[in-house]
């Protein structure tokens, strides 16, 4: 089963990672649980990008050793407080989307292993740390969808984006 689920994990990573950088995809091959994290990680990467915009202009990422070390020092410092909940799986993928915008300005033009590494060590992370979490809450189709679907409230993300800042400022 965690073959399956690793699979699945790194397909919404691959799949969140092509919308940010405006890949072509057939809307009908992505399930609605692609689609909806899209949307709902989409915006709240948007928020972060505003909200920091000076923390993130200083933050050089040339390759993706360094994204790597990146992503895994700011999920570390969030979920240390070992507090889990459906906003925060969504930063995840928002932050490895505000990754995978830095090293395209970086290393132009980005190449599918690229692509592929990063979406992986986003999928490694969450089957490493939160799979459990994800599996005891409904999962991603009864869980992750219910909480998102449109007409539903999506909780506030401010707080998730201090913690981010903070992490950035953890970082210098």
């Amino acid at each position: 089963m965690a073959d399956y689920e690793f699979h699945y994990v790194h397909m919404l990573a691959q799949d969140y990672l092509k919308y940010v950088q405006q890949m072509p995809q057939l809307g009908s091959c992505l399930n609605k649980t692609s689609q909806i994290l899209q949307k709902v990680a989409f915006s709240v990467q948007g928020e972060v990008e505003k909200d920091m915009e000076t923390c993130l202009s200083t933050l050089d990422i040339a390759s993706v050793d360094s994204a790597r070390r990146i992503f895994k020092s700011v999920m570390e410092k969030e979920f240390e407080d070992g507090i889990i909940n459906w906003g925060r799986i969504v930063t995840i993928f928002a932050f490895g989307g505000i990754l995978i915008k830095k090293l395209l300005r970086h290393r132009s033009p980005l190449t599918m292993s690229t692509h592929e590494e990063v979406s992986y060590f986003i999928a490694e992370f969450i089957m490493n740390n939160i799979a459990e979490w994800i599996r005891q809450n409904g999962g991603w189709e009864n869980g992750f969808v219910k909480n998102f679907e449109p007409n539903m409230v999506w909780p506030n993300f401010t707080d998730i984006s201090t913690k981010i800042w903070g992490v950035f400022s953890f970082l210098k």
